[in-house]
């Protein structure tokens, strides 16, 4: 585990002021045009939207109601409840805070920046006391609105990126080296790549990354491989495995980007009579306990989610707590490769 903590102050929160001046026209008609309120022109609406938006402001729904201008509540923002990568960090989060005043709110952003604007926006408007937020990659207006909102912010699950605070995660691109030494190493020389659509899924694209330059290194490339959209499921494993073995029959290692995948590809392998890990070795990422009651063990590495959320939880427990508290803490976890019984040791 490796920390650092910049000494820089976290940055005021922004005001009507602010956007009055940055749009040109009076605080009144900003405060009218934000709460959708009173007769302005459609030309000095979207100017001050524009502002907003650029410099990050976000209306503060609790004015007023509190001394504070702070709630209790901590924005959690994170991709998919359907993947079982997030519930474990949720649990995490959790277990942290139960023991504070705080108390976590979630929103999901099913891998879409726009929507991920959206949620954050209407969670900033409560003033929450924190934002834990998954990933590093964020649209340039959600970048403004966590600079801009003058609290603890916590990206989790990646390190291969510099942070708008906080950050908190394995390297992703490392995970995806070691699965290719590992692979390597075991003597597999026809490899195939099972995944989702990374253009919006960035942590498996960088696993991808690291996984395709190791190979590289080693004189190696991977020779097919088959993408989906949509939730991880068994089901979808089993078809994209057929795919490709029957697209490419000479293939002996699939890598899966994640386990509930993988887990379908062990279990066609099986059916099929396929010897696995001699005749065809399997991987996938995350290391998921649900499938712990399968046939065989899939080879697979923890992402640390339940320990990624305790430590997120934390670093936003200490600065709500002590305002002198340093900004710009970095953990990075370093999980293992768990080579189960689908991937050879030699």
């Amino acid at each position: 585990m490796a920390t650092n903590a910049p000494s820089s102050p976290p940055p005021r929160t922004l005001t009507l002021r602010d956007v009055s001046e940055a749009s040109g026209v009076s605080e009144m008609t900003v405060s009218r045009v934000l709460r959708n309120r009173g007769d302005v022109s459609e030309t000095t609406r979207n100017k001050v939207l524009q502002a907003a938006k650029d410099l990050g402001y976000v209306p503060n729904k609790i004015a007023g109601a509190l001394a504070s201008q702070r709630v209790n509540l901590v924005a959690v923002i994170i991709p998919s409840l359907s993947n079982m990568v997030f519930p474990e960090v949720l649990t995490g989060i959790s277990e942290v805070l139960d023991e504070t005043p705080l108390q976590p709110v979630f929103g999901v952003t099913n891998y879409q920046p726009e929507r991920e604007e959206k949620v954050l926006y209407e969670m900033l408007s409560w003033r929450p006391s924190g934002v834990i937020i998954a990933g590093l990659e964020h649209s340039e207006a959600s970048k403004a609105m966590l600079k801009a909102a003058g609290i603890p912010v916590v990206e989790i699950m990646d390190v291969d990126g510099e942070p708008i605070d906080s950050m908190v995660g394995i390297s992703h691109r490392r995970a995806g080296r070691e699965m290719a030494n590992a692979i390597v190493e075991a003597g597999y020389e026809h490899i195939g790549f099972l995944g989702t659509k990374m253009p919006l899924d960035h942590r498996a694209r960088k696993r991808f990354e690291g996984f395709t330059e190791a190979l590289a290194k080693s004189g190696l490339e991977v020779e097919d491989q088959e993408f989906y959209s949509g939730g991880s499921a068994l089901a979808k494993g089993r078809e994209m495995t057929e795919t490709i073995l029957t697209r490419s029959p000479n293939l002996d290692f699939l890598y899966y980007s994640n386990d509930m995948i993988g887990a379908g590809g062990l279990l066609y392998c099986l059916d099929k009579g396929i010897a696995v890990p001699q005749q065809i070795g399997l991987a996938g990422f995350n290391g998921v306990e649900l499938l712990d009651g399968l046939p065989r063990q899939l080879a697979t590495m923890d992402a640390c989610r339940a320990e990624v959320g305790r430590a997120a939880a934390h670093i936003i427990a200490k600065r709500v707590s002590d305002p002198n508290a340093q900004p710009g803490e970095r953990i990075v976890l370093k999980p293992q490769i768990d080579f189960g019984d689908t991937l050879l040791r030699r």
